[in-house]
């Protein structure tokens, strides 16, 4: 595992993805490039995943995903959403144990009725959902490892997992609605289309309450999602 030692400003928009927790510091760490053999292969059919409990109270009751995935390749989605849907394409095939949480926690509603707590603007320039909380530190109760080629790029359309560090996967993701940079450090298991790019950049032309210390807050628009499916 590799410690990266970043400057202040680089690691303050770090933690912006962090899935805040009891323990979590203002260092942030990130897994040398890592790639599972069933994404590396293609063969996603044959990739064990692993969702071992993550020490914290699940946001909402949920029992974790099988361990083989049930998707192998393309999977759209409709992200609905109380400002309208997000059409998503999640990569079984590349990512098949973060689709596979993904799909999972859509099927037993975990998604539904959450609030997307956080929104950045600028050069990085993402919309933060998943927690059922509302407060960045909520997740299902347990973590899976991170699904990384360290070729990953963040354009916009982008869908990725947000983290506390290497292996923290749990239930928030981001959206990219602008070109961003960002380390290859954040699983990307799919995508979201032009409308849907669209959508994200209304929400943010009207901003955030600023009420994080980086200067991101929650959105001033709320988006709250109705369902996934």
């Amino acid at each position: 595992m590799l410690t990266r030692a970043l400057p202040a400003a680089a690691a303050a928009l770090l933690l912006l993805f962090s899935a805040c927790s009891e323990d979590s510091s203002d260092d942030v760490t990130a897994s040398d490039a890592a790639t599972s053999e069933g994404a590396e292969s293609g063969e996603a059919g044959d990739t064990a995943c692993d969702y071992p409990e993550d020490g914290r109270p699940a946001a909402k009751e949920v029992s974790p995903p099988p361990a083989e995935p049930t998707e192998t390749g393309s999977t759209e989605v409709a992200i609905e959403t109380s400002v309208g849907d997000i059409d998503a394409t999640l990569d079984g095939a590349a990512t098949p144990c973060t689709v596979n949480s993904f799909l999972s926690l859509a099927e037993q509603d975990y998604f539904d009725g959450t609030d997307c707590h956080r929104l950045t603007e600028g050069g990085l320039s993402v919309l933060q959902c998943g927690d059922p909380t509302g407060t960045g530190g909520g997740g299902p109760g347990y973590s899976f490892e991170d699904e990384l080629t360290g070729e990953e790029s963040y354009p916009a359309g982008t869908l990725a997992m947000a983290n506390a560090g290497p292996g923290t996967n749990g239930s928030q993701f981001f959206i990219v609605y602008g070109d961003s940079q960002l380390p290859p450090s954040y699983t990307v298991f799919g995508s979201v289309d032009d409308e849907a790019v669209d959508l994200v950049t209304e929400v943010a032309k009207k901003g955030s309450d600023g009420s994080y210390p980086d200067g991101s807050g929650v959105p001033n628009e709320q988006v709250t999602i109705t369902d996934v499916g």
